[in-house]
């Protein structure tokens, strides 16, 4: 798996690095140290997952995130940071990151990478007990109103409740295949551009508690 570390403090990027590369499936193409160099090196490396600070000096991770994600919106980004703000998550959802991870989480980054290599969206402990009051129910959801089939219904429920594709084969006995399927037809339907705005939308129509 390829990753690179985008943070402007020397010494968390290097601890980052070193503690991947002690694995045998990971490899740190490159260490930037702002939003911007955040753009570049995504452009010149394409890494399976970008995992990348919020708060930097020039360009924050947020800002950065919208740019790659614009260019290349099948960019995988793991967002890490000290701050667990309600602002900051909000917009990293809408944005489309695949993660939200506090850095003291350290335990937690090498299988948040797995995670979001196979399509899964990953937030913290911490974070994930904010997620239902930043995302409160406002609109009932109607799958007649937007032409969803009970089937299409339970994939997005799987989906908000952080299933890999592969599970929700195996919950739903389908392959994998008919599940990318019926995730292509339910973006579309839906007008949405990925899994992650899928989560929130599963959040916000009171799909999933």
């Amino acid at each position: 798996m390829k990753i690179v570390i985008v943070d402007d403090d020397f010494l968390v990027s290097q601890s980052l690095k070193i503690i991947l590369e002690t694995q045998a499936d990971m490899e740190v193409a490159a260490v930037g140290a702002n939003g911007r160099e955040a753009i570049s090196l995504y452009g010149e490396y394409h890494p399976d997952v970008l995992l990348m600070d919020i708060r930097m000096k020039e360009m924050d991770g947020l800002t950065a995130s919208q740019e790659i994600l614009n260019c290349w919106p099948d960019a995988k980004i793991l967002l890490l940071t000290t701050f667990s703000d309600d602002e900051y998550i909000i917009r990293a959802l809408k944005i489309g990151a695949k993660g939200y991870l506090l850095k003291q989480d350290y335990e937690s980054i090498y299988p948040a990478l797995h995670a979001v290599v196979n399509g899964q969206t990953v937030f913290g402990h911490e974070v994930m007990q904010k997620l239902p009051n930043l995302l409160e129910h406002k609109e009932k959801f109607s799958c007649e109103e937007y032409g969803i089939s009970q089937r299409e219904a339970d994939i997005i429920r799987a989906v908000g409740e952080g299933f890999s594709n592969r599970e929700i084969a195996e919950k739903l006995f389908l392959s994998e295949g008919t599940v990318r399927n019926y995730l292509s037809q339910i973006l579309d339907k839906l007008e949405l551009r990925d899994r992650t705005q899928l989560a929130v939308f599963c959040y916000k129509k009171g799909l999933i508690s």
